[in-house]
């Protein structure tokens, strides 16, 4: 059986996309929500998300941890917000390749946004049977499109929990 290359999910999160686009689009944030991600580290200036941005991933599952080098291909302003993973190592990414891409879309919906998360397997040149096996050692036995499934959800539903929350001196969100 082929594996599966690309999964998705969506929620709506009662928030307007500008709202929601902006705090997606900032990689340093995005371990507010993430079950991997701890943060990032932009290298360069920090100005907002721009296509070619570069920003370094701090990650997290049981107890290994490693560092991801991205480049962001996609900054439309409360539309769609992408980046590519090329580069992955322990401590510092120092090993290049195709891994994967991030893939944001926002939507306007009656209350506030549809966002979408999907995540697409770049390891294109790796035969499936050595994705297969890489996987299921690395998620302790699922595939990367089952794994990244749930993993979409946990995002979605923590993203939407925190720009859902009141603030806490009480003014209104925004």
């Amino acid at each position: 059986m082929p594996r599966t290359m690309s999964v998705s999910d969506s929620i709506v999160v009662l928030a307007e996309p500008s709202v929601v686009y902006d705090r997606v689009s900032d990689p340093t944030q995005m371990g507010r929500w993430s079950p991997e991600n701890r943060g990032a580290r932009v290298l360069g200036e920090q100005r907002g998300a721009y296509v070619g941005m570069v920003f370094e991933g701090r990650n997290k599952r049981g107890a290994v941890r490693w560092t991801t080098r991205c480049t962001v291909t996609a900054a439309d302003p409360a539309e769609r917000f992408a980046f590519r993973v090329h580069a992955i190592g322990a401590r510092r990414p120092r090993l290049p390749g195709s891994i994967a891409t991030w893939e944001y879309r926002f939507e306007a919906v009656d209350g506030g946004t549809k966002v979408t998360e999907t995540w697409t397997d770049d390891r294109r040149a790796w035969p499936d049977f050595l994705a297969d096996t890489f996987d299921r050692v690395a998620t302790r036995g699922h595939v990367f499109a089952r794994f990244q499934r749930a993993n979409i959800r946990t995002t979605l539903q923590r993203l939407k929990a925190v720009l859902e929350a009141p603030p806490a001196d009480g003014a209104p969100r925004l």
